[in-house]
């Protein structure tokens, strides 16, 4: 059972930055999906970014302001977070998908943006 530890959440100004930051109890590879997802007060989760290899994938709403990234040496995958809104306020959470026969599917426990003024 791999655990996601996330941290790097808080209160930002608009216009701030954050990055979050992901730890696996486990050796990831670069083959293993890792994705960032957010869930607002009363909204469906909903992906924000996502990395396989060196492949990434982003919302539109964030496109050019987040930044996912990976070290695998260090078991890591990275959100910055650029440019904040207020409607980017949500516990983010951290994802990973192991491939095989039967995908595996592991999530952190997430950690609260919010930005205000």
């Amino acid at each position: 059972q791999v655990q996601l530890v996330e941290s790097g959440g808080g209160l930002v100004q608009p216009g701030g930055s954050l990055r979050l930051s992901c730890v696996a109890s486990e050796k990831i590879f670069s083959l293993y999906v890792m994705a960032w997802y957010r869930q607002a007060p009363g909204k469906q989760r909903e992906l924000v970014a996502r990395i396989t290899g060196g492949t990434t994938n982003y919302e539109d709403s964030v496109k050019g302001r987040f930044t996912i990234s990976r070290d695998n040496a260090k078991n890591t995958v990275y959100l910055q977070m650029n440019s904040l809104k207020p409607e980017d306020t949500a516990v983010y959470y951290c994802n990973l998908k192991i491939p095989g026969q039967t995908w595996s599917d592991y999530w952190g426990q997430g950690t609260q943006v919010t930005v205000s003024s």
